[in-house]
């Protein structure tokens, strides 16, 4: 399998050369130069298999011969050493919790299972490389802990300053080690243009093997895929679901339609925005005009400029009217996102995090407007992560989890620093 520039598809490289280099020259991103679909004996018998002998079959297509066999399968071992349950919200309405990891947060999957591959590439080489990541969140902590301790890897992020929660602000501050936080004051999109000057600026590559732990590494957005499986696995309903995905820089989305392109079976899917609503906006108009960031309650997806549209795009063909078949989306604000994790929690007993409410809101609106039976929306979060938000809108305590009450115990250390490109160079290169 090799992998293309979607800035120039004649650049082509194997699956460990897109690993290593993050993203392709000219700021493009990688993408399978085809889309393998599954057999029909898997598609028969798939359910019946453990989540690992799922993961193996999802991703094995892609690695190839570039991980052995023996290394792929602890690779993906530690990748979901840990539950992903599907829980009943109300009829015919499925929560996916996928907060179960380390750090409380989808990303946990894409995150560890790019650093394993990165640490077993790394190994065979005598370079040393740097992960510089931009977030708006959950990503940040999830790369923290996933590459602390990894011999041969560096790991510098960048946050927006008073743009995070404090459980998020202390998962990116507190590790130390081969962990650095950066606390830009801007927005998360600023943080992501810095980082991609990084990538195209000659001076700082001479001095670093740079690489990116965001959703536009090949390796995180792949891996993203198992938990699709892992949903559709647990799924009680006879026809198939739609799956609705809170949706910011599109990598999550992105792996579950790439699944689904692969032969999975799902009735749809729906993207769910908050005001940050490019994907609302391109699906009813072909507006694919990039706004400035809205801060909102559902913080992780606030991104104005997301990378993985394009992505989005290229498994449709880059057909509007292909993607209007398969994918739907709706656009909630901070006060409709609060009332629903209100009201959900009133009614049913179950607390949603903010980007999980959205995603909520925009599949119960979907099964209203299309007649579909039931559907599944991703809890991408625990609610303890946005406590400060979610704890004045519901009765019950919000329990904090072992792991998340420990963090304030830790030394908190960042770097400040301005939206200036050039500010954030100068530091890189004192190091």
């Amino acid at each position: 399998m090799k992998f293309y520039s979607l800035k120039n598809p004649g650049f082509r490289v194997s699956y460990r050369e897109a690993v290593l280099m993050g993203q392709a020259p000219e700021k493009g991103l990688f993408f399978p130069e085809f889309i393998p679909r599954h057999s029909k004996e898997f598609l028969a018998g798939w359910k019946k298999l453990t989540n690992e002998e799922i993961a193996l079959e999802a991703i094995a297509p892609f690695t190839g011969d570039e991980i052995e066999m023996p290394a792929l399968r602890k690779i993906i071992e530690e990748t979901i050493n840990f539950d992903f349950p599907l829980k009943k919200v109300e009829e015919h309405i499925y929560a996916l919790e996928l907060y179960h990891g380390p750090t409380l947060a989808f990303k946990d999957v894409g995150a560890r299972f790019l650093s394993r591959c990165l640490e077993y590439f790394v190994s065979r080489s005598d370079k040393k490389v740097t992960i510089l990541v931009a977030t708006s969140g959950d990503t940040g902590g999830a790369v923290a802990d996933a590459f602390y301790g990894v011999q041969g890897v560096d790991v510098i992020i960048l946050f927006p300053s008073g743009k995070v929660s404090e459980v998020q602000r202390l998962q990116l501050t507190t590790y130390g080690g081969n962990i650095r936080a950066c606390e830009v004051s801007g927005s998360f999109d600023d943080c992501q243009a810095m980082v991609k000057q990084a990538f195209a600026d000659k001076e700082l590559n001479d001095k670093y093997l740079f690489n990116s732990a965001n959703s536009i590494n090949i390796a995180r957005w792949l891996a993203q895929q198992f938990y699709y499986y892992f949903a559709l696995k647990q799924w009680p309903g006879d026809t198939p679901p739609v799956i609705s995905v809170p949706s910011g820089n599109f990598g999550n989305i992105c792996a579950g339609l790439l699944a689904y392109r692969r032969g999975l079976p799902v009735t749809g899917f729906v993207a769910a925005n908050n005001e940050n609503d490019l994907f609302v906006r391109y699906l009813t108009a072909g507006d694919y005009e990039e706004l400035e960031t809205i801060p909102t309650v559902s913080n992780a997806m606030d991104v104005g400029k997301p990378s993985n549209f394009q992505r989005v795009l290229e498994l449709f063909g880059n057909d509007l009217r292909e993607l209007r078949k398969h994918i739907s989306a709706y656009r909630f604000t901070s006060d409709e996102t609060m009332k629903a994790i209100q009201q959900t929690a009133q009614s049913t007993g179950y607390i949603m995090d903010p980007h999980g409410a959205v995603g909520y809101l925009a599949l119960k609106e979907h099964l209203k407007q299309s007649g579909v039976q039931g559907g599944i929306f991703l809890e991408t979060a625990h609610p303890a992560k946005f406590k400060e938000t979610v704890q004045p809108l519901v009765n019950s305590e919000i329990a904090i989890p072992q792991n998340i009450q420990k963090l304030s115990e830790k030394k908190s250390e960042s770097m400040r620093i301005s939206t200036s490109f050039e500010e954030f160079k100068e530091m890189l290169l004192s190091q």
